[in-house]
């Protein structure tokens, strides 16, 4: 039974540390991009990592741009890339509780007329917390062999999960002692 726990836990924590999409970016001109912009957003707590790797298929005569900022009353910007080429990654520390929106354009060079055909493939990774540590690591040292990266990776959402069921026991505590006070 205590085996079958652990893998739910962990098979928990795959699901929920990353998320990935992968799409098709609309080119359009200049003066419309705004039409065809291609927004995801992530929540994430205040003072936590995030890791965002973009990679961005072949398309002819098209720029891919990217934007990622924090929404808030004072908007904070973490990251600007003009034509992405092919991989980008981007790690940052969140200022405040909330969302973090990624938006991509797509725009054709001058000369060109927007059409279906135009496009470019977009994958988009987003990791949040101890994983996009512990990723960042793994890329910064790339000598690591495959399957120790995966158990450091299972481990460090397996802690960021108890620290998480910790929390919640603290604040159901918390709530039953207010509940009995009236």
């Amino acid at each position: 039974m205590r085996s079958l726990s652990i893998s739910f836990l962990v098979g928990t924590a795959l699901v929920g540390l990353a998320s990935a999409v992968k799409f098709d970016l609309l080119a359009s001109t200049a003066d419309k991009k705004d039409e065809t912009i291609r927004c995801f957003s992530q929540y994430a707590p205040k003072d936590t990592k995030v890791l965002v790797t973009v990679n961005v298929g072949q398309g002819y005569n098209q720029r891919v741009d990217l934007n990622i900022y924090e929404h808030s009353e004072q908007t904070s910007v973490f990251a600007k890339k003009i034509d992405i080429k092919d991989e980008y990654n981007n790690a940052f520390d969140t200022l405040q509780d909330g969302e973090i929106n990624i938006c991509f354009t797509n725009t054709l060079d001058d000369g060109f007329v927007a059409s279906p055909s135009y496009f470019r493939e977009v994958d988009l990774e987003v990791n949040v917390g101890t994983e996009a540590k512990i990723i960042e690591e793994i890329t910064k040292n790339k000598h690591l062999p495959n399957l120790e990266e995966q158990t450091r990776v299972l481990e460090a959402m397996v802690d960021d999960i108890l620290n998480e069921m910790n929390y919640l026991k603290g604040r159901e505590a918390k709530l039953r002692n207010t509940n009995g006070e009236y």
